[in-house]
């Protein structure tokens, strides 16, 4: 994810949660001179991400602010672990802290998902399923939460509409309900190296989008007994995608049938925030002479 986009989400996220009287309450009770320690502990089992933006944070506050990480992005965590140490203006710390958890928590809780995810096809043996992320993602979050999908071992669909082509039902019917006609015009004008991919819902839109020259047919929401037929059909004249409706459980099923790609719109948008939490440690004192 491009730095500038990282800044202007950071901006956005810290000027409403400061406002333009910045924190009151740590303004009320701390001296612009106090230093600090927090320590960043992750509290339950997760696969971590965004540690990054976390860091990014405090330093767009002030950066003075130092980091000491034990664990990197795409590690796993124990259930009570030191994750980092964080030193800095102790009223930096408290002015970042719930903007770098809500980041941290959101991102650490897609890559465990996504983690999940994968470990439920890599007891298959021989499958070449891959789990891909879609772009039902948090606005402004795309990137990083796509970066999480990576940092749990997941593979990355299109990062927005810019960057592939995929034929949905609207499109479909934007041009009259023609899979024939849909794919003829993205194959016109498309850019020449851009995979083109259409949806469909049914055996027969799958022959019609296969005799069409669609490089990937992604079948929508078919039952198991569909997605046999659709790998016999296809018989390796494209690449399949299964999408809508796929749960954790029902991976393992699908890793043995043969399609090439399983789409997870809930590892974006329904992963749960992780459990981390910073905890800002009392000040040395000195000792008496």
């Amino acid at each position: 994810m491009r730095d500038h986009f990282i800044e202007r989400l950071i901006d956005l996220a810290l000027d409403e949660d400061l406002g333009s009287a910045g924190d009151v309450t740590s303004n009320a009770l701390l001296s612009p001179s106090a230093f600090g320690r927090a320590e960043l502990w992750a509290k339950e089992e997760m696969t971590l991400s965004g540690l990054g933006v976390f860091a990014a944070v405090f330093k767009r506050l002030d950066a003075s602010v130092e980091f000491d990480f034990a664990l990197a992005d795409g590690d796993a965590t124990l259930k009570k672990q030191r994750v980092a140490k964080v030193e800095g203006p102790l009223k930096v710390l408290l002015a970042g802290e719930r903007t770098a958890l809500n980041l941290v928590q959101r991102l650490s809780g897609i890559a465990t998902m996504t983690a999940s995810a994968v470990q439920q096809i890599a007891s298959v043996k021989g499958t070449k399923l891959k789990i891909l992320d879609t772009r039902k993602t948090t606005p402004g979050l795309r990137g990083l939460s796509k970066l999480a999908v990576l940092h749990g071992g997941g593979t990355n669909h299109r990062v927005g509409l810019f960057d592939g082509v995929l034929i949905k039902d609207n499109h479909i019917a934007a041009v009259g309900g023609s899979i024939r006609e849909a794919l003829r015009r993205a194959k016109q004008n498309a850019p020449r190296l851009v995979k083109i991919e259409i949806e469909v819902t049914s055996i027969a839109q799958l022959e019609e989008a296969i005799e069409c020259g669609a490089d990937i047919v992604m079948l929508d929401n078919m039952d198991d007994a569909q997605v046999v037929k659709a790998v016999q059909v296809a018989d390796g004249r494209c690449e399949l995608e299964v999408s809508g409706g796929v749960t954790l459980e029902r991976l393992p099923v699908l890793a043995k049938l043969g399609v090439d790609y399983v789409s997870m719109g809930a590892l974006t948008h329904s992963a749960r925030a992780m459990d981390l939490s910073l905890e800002i440690l009392p000040p040395r004192v000195k000792p008496r002479r």
